[in-house]
């Protein structure tokens, strides 16, 4: 209207009846949230598969005081968002050895495993073991060969029960590692009880392949391994932060060494089971 009617802002804020300060009013930034922002990019390209819920966690982690709302807005004026994955169609069906029915109970009652492929820089498969506590989502087992044989899952898995205690029941799909007499024997004899899920029903193994996707999401998609050795050191790496750093939301957004610590403390979960005998 000023530059058709060649009048002045004061009139024509007049006439339209809205004050001059609101016409004039431009936002500015707080400085705070301008450090936060840049904060958030920084753990965004550090982790690019958390939504803002787990930054919130991340940065009191670190010192911030701020709650869930400030993060959630300054993580959209910044253009930051997690990518939706596609949903797949499964199969409906049901087994009493499935996470759905057979829950664990507390602490070492059930493991769950299971095999998660990559490839190194030169083209070559890799394989990685994994292995998680379903009680308290820790990792106890992530170990990396080009290919796995009956008596190589055995050792590994016994190993991690040295180091962490046996567990009650071992879930598992019906992959020839893990079905493998040598590998049953070495379980039975460890004390340790079998839950096989049904053939084709991934979804069966729920915690497991929940931790895969996290394991693909933020370290397998965004590193490449020249070799195996690389691969082994980053994956161990990965694993401590995960079991000791990283929010998980299912366990009240603290990291699962620190929800498994504190139950023990406070007696609401059984103490490990004892240790597997060399």
């Amino acid at each position: 209207m000023q530059r058709e009617l060649g009048v002045s802002e004061r009139r024509v804020c007049r006439v339209l009846g809205q004050p001059r300060s609101t016409h004039r009013y431009r936002p500015v930034r707080p400085q705070h949230d301008a450090a936060l922002g840049a904060e958030l990019r920084r753990l965004a390209a550090a982790h690019p598969r958390y939504g803002y819920r787990r930054m919130a966690a991340l940065l009191r982690e670190e010192g911030w005081k701020v709650n869930r709302k400030r993060v959630a807005r300054v993580w959209r004026r910044e253009g930051l968002r997690i990518v939706p994955r596609r949903k797949r169609l499964r199969a409906l069906g049901r087994v009493e050895h499935g996470c759905d029915r057979r829950k664990p109970q507390g602490p070492h009652d059930v493991w769950s495993v299971d095999f998660v492929a990559d490839r190194t820089s030169d083209g070559r498969s890799v394989r990685v073991l994994a292995v998680i506590d379903e009680w308290t989502r820790q990792c106890v087992l992530l170990a990396a060969r080009r290919s796995w044989v009956a008596g190589e899952v055995r050792a590994a898995l016994l190993g991690a029960m040295k180091a962490y205690g046996a567990p009650t029941h071992l879930r598992a799909d019906n992959g020839g590692e893990f079905t493998a007499k040598l590998v049953r024997s070495g379980l039975a004899d460890a004390g340790v009880g079998t839950l096989y899920i049904a053939p084709g029903s991934p979804w069966q193994n729920g915690y497991q392949e929940s931790f895969n996707g996290k394991l693909r999401d933020e370290l397998l998609n965004l590193e490449v391994f020249d070799g195996l050795n690389e691969a082994r050191r980053v994956l161990e790496q990965w694993r401590k932060e995960y079991n000791e750093e990283r929010p998980h939301s299912a366990l009240g957004y603290v990291a699962p060494a620190v929800y498994a610590a504190r139950g023990l403390a406070s007696g609401s979960a059984t103490p490990r089971r004892t240790p597997v005998p060399a």
